[in-house]
């Protein structure tokens, strides 16, 4: 019974671009499906390796299509995250914060341009997982192609979205609920006030994840979102030895 419930439920999700209300419709009325063979791993709900994390989503995906080690997201993870168009400081912040945590946790960002690419190079000779808004074989920004390469190869990355999905926007908010489930908390290193960014760390608490922040002048535009997050209770990081309490 398992065994066609996870082909009804990849025919469903390629049928329908990964869409989880398409899928949910489909498995609701028993659509007919058919058994295909498919180019990359994936695990579904009907399976026992299903990432333990995602249950505790309102919305927990169908079917979760990887490259690279599964097992990763059954450790220790902690999401860094923050602006893609960010400062030179922001990028080096992210590596030094990244170098503390990777010791401890599995690095998790959405392989994104910006932050998200610093935070998964900065944890290379770690472990690191990146989730993307697009089908899994798309590598979204094409200037991410080396990097989604070594991803692929030597570390983790994760899609609900089959083969030849294109990156849509609103792919990007529904992605940062996994980010948000599969870490114990997240860091964020850069935001302005409207971003993704801050739809992850609602995600967040909504999960009541803790939420950790750098925060900046007052002026600083492109981190007053660090700043209103800190005022709002979330913990700030200002010194290294904060991270060592993360």
């Amino acid at each position: 019974m398992k065994k066609n419930l996870r082909d009804a439920i990849l025919w469903y999700a390629i049928q329908n671009d990964g869409d989880w209300k398409q899928i949910a419709h489909c498995l609701q009325v028993k659509a007919p499906y058919k058994k295909v063979e498919y180019a990359y791993p994936f695990v579904t709900r009907a399976d026992k390796e299903y990432p333990r994390c995602f249950l505790q989503l309102r919305y927990p995906p169908w079917i979760l299509f990887y490259q690279g080690k599964l097992s990763y997201l059954s450790q220790k993870c902690v999401g860094i995250i923050g602006a893609r168009d960010c400062t030179d400081q922001a990028l080096k912040n992210t590596r030094e914060v990244v170098n503390v945590l990777k010791k401890k946790y599995v690095i998790v960002s959405g392989l994104a341009k910006g932050i998200d690419a610093m935070a998964h190079k900065s944890a290379f000779d770690q472990r690191t997982i990146g989730i993307i808004g697009c089908g899994i074989d798309r590598i979204y920004p094409k200037e991410n192609q080396d990097l989604y390469q070594i991803m692929a190869n030597q570390h983790l990355i994760l899609s609900e979205y089959p083969m030849q999905t294109a990156p849509k926007a609103h792919h990007f908010p529904w992605r940062n609920r996994l980010i948000a489930a599969c870490s114990s908390s997240i860091v964020v290193i850069q935001a302005r006030c409207k971003s993704g960014t801050m739809h992850t760390v609602n995600e967040c608490l909504e999960l009541s994840k803790p939420v950790y922040c750098l925060p900046s002048a007052y002026e600083d535009k492109v981190y007053q979102g660090c700043n209103v997050l800190i005022q709002n209770g979330a913990l700030s990081i200002v010194q290294e030895q904060d991270l060592y309490e993360i």
